[in-house]
């Protein structure tokens, strides 16, 4: 499972930071981004929440 934010659709509101830390930071540029790679299986489900909780849907986790 890989994580990924759509820096164009992205508010930077900082939800997805909140909900799942381990995986999603705010980039220099002034959006979020994910990890690259895998997902650790421990952190699949608040990456799943992180993406139900985008206020824009610029995070999709597949």
């Amino acid at each position: 499972m890989k994580a990924f934010v759509d820096k164009d659709v992205c508010v930077a509101c900082g939800a997805c930071i909140g909900t799942c830390p381990d995986v999603f930071s705010m980039s220099d540029e002034g959006h979020s981004v994910a990890i690259e790679g895998e997902i650790p299986e421990d952190l699949q489900d608040l990456c799943k929440e992180a993406e139900e909780g985008c206020p824009v849907s610029a995070i999709t986790v597949k």
